[in-house]
């Protein structure tokens, strides 16, 4: 994890509490770790107890984090993540909906159990923890929420089979539909959408020369890394994007103009 630095003002997350899902590995990890560089006190979310490595990383670094385990698709699970949060902080003021799987296998073989394991994995859990989170953002008049999309949800997944692209489009409509409406509460709602990340979980659906091939065609040809996708999340949760809501920011290497 980088050492804890300056940051300016309006990058500053001090005395705001977090709740990341997912964040034993990958984007979540490395956002959670960069919401704490910010000064931010983090909850860290997984299914997986190995949370707790990503909890002793940023108290190593001198950052506030606790664990919270819980499976995101349980809407009594995230009742409890979200009453871990409060009796450990007091408040919570950003939610990133990161949690998600992705799976590679094509339509004809698709079994009912593996599209709603996909779509709830991706999809039903960023409806549910922001749901449970509305009651205190709305009571503060405060809050940030950022849903993880993809270039599928826009397009067509270049790994991922119709119910992981399915899942990543109705993102973006949930996060344009809760920005809409929450708005008034001061509650800003946005999605990101990476494209191919450089994560295990990716990593683990292709191999080195199919990716190589997807690499060499991207206008900067590369993989994006997880930091990357951690820096735009903590913008969309700092005050320089404070009038922005509803949106879906690219970060793709340019992919989508292929």
């Amino acid at each position: 994890m980088p050492e804890r630095n300056n940051v300016s003002d309006d990058l500053d997350l001090r005395d705001r509490v977090a709740i990341v899902t997912g964040a034993a590995q990958g984007i979540g990890r490395a956002t959670a770790e960069l919401l704490s560089l910010r000064g931010a006190r983090v909850v860290v979310n997984d299914v997986s107890e190995v949370a707790i490595v990503t909890v002793r990383a940023i108290n190593r670094a001198g950052g506030s984090a606790i664990s919270a385990i819980g499976d995101v698709t349980d809407a009594t699970a995230i009742e409890r993540v979200v009453a871990t949060a409060l009796s450990a902080f007091s408040r919570i003021d950003i939610l990133v909906n990161n949690a998600g799987i992705l799976r590679a296998t094509r339509l004809p073989d698709i079994s009912e159990s593996e599209w709603n394991l996909v779509v709830d994995s991706n999809l039903k859990s960023a409806f549910l923890c922001s749901q449970a989170v509305l009651p205190h953002f709305i009571q503060q008049r405060f809050g940030r929420i950022i849903n993880l999309s993809s270039s599928a949800g826009k397009s067509v997944s270049t790994l991922g089979g119709v119910h992981y692209t399915a899942a990543k489009a109705g993102v973006l409509g949930l996060t344009r539909a809760f920005a809409k409406e929450m708005a008034r509460h001061n509650i800003l709602v946005n999605a990101v959408c990476p494209g191919l990340v450089n994560t295990a979980m990716v990593q683990a659906n292709t191999c080195a020369e199919q990716l190589e091939g997807f690499v060499r065609n991207f206008p900067i040809s590369r993989m994006c890394s997880p930091a990357e996708v951690a820096e735009l999340i903590c913008f969309l949760a700092s005050s320089k994007a404070n009038y922005i809501t509803g949106a879906a920011l690219d970060i793709n290497g340019g992919d989508l103009m292929i």
